[in-house]
């Protein structure tokens, strides 16, 4: 399966982190980062995010149905997640939009292998980064094949 991993972009400061919203910088990110994606993922791709409103605002940009998960929530853990993907057709391409540190978490296992709560890789806002994930035998093997900043899209 190809998942893409795409944090949320630029955000306002606000004390609900759930209602957060994105900034008109935010915004800009999130249009830059859909527009490449668009033109490369295909056809038929999944959508999931958080129930932040930052994730769903970053996902708008697709124009895609979004399936919005608790499990991408600012506190999730990356096994939870490493269950989740599991779960899913193996013939599929899925963007999962979230946040730190489970992002980086969760990219430092894809390419790890295993997991290690001091190992995890800084995701800057609105970078993506595009994995190709192959099980056996319940084991993952994933390989990087993208990882974009919006800032170099300009």
């Amino acid at each position: 399966m190809d998942l893409i991993l795409w944090r949320h972009a630029e955000t306002e400061n606000d004390s609900d982190d759930l209602a957060r919203r994105l900034t008109d910088k935010g915004q800009q990110q999130a249009k830059l980062s859909a527009q490449w994606l668009q033109q490369h993922l295909p056809d038929n791709y999944q959508v999931y995010c958080s129930e932040a409103v930052r994730t769903q605002q970053t996902a708008s940009y697709l124009k895609q149905p979004v399936s919005i998960h608790k499990l991408l929530n600012p506190d999730s853990h990356p096994l939870t997640l490493a269950t989740f993907l599991q779960q899913q057709p193996p013939a599929t391409t899925q963007v999962w939009i979230g946040h730190q540190p489970w992002i980086g978490q969760f990219c430092a296992y894809l390419l790890n292998g295993s997991w290690l709560p001091q190992q995890f890789w800084s995701v800057k806002k609105s970078a993506f980064w595009w994995f190709d994930v192959r099980f056996y035998q319940q084991r993952h093997q994933a390989r990087l094949k993208v990882a974009l900043l919006p800032s170099v899209l300009k």
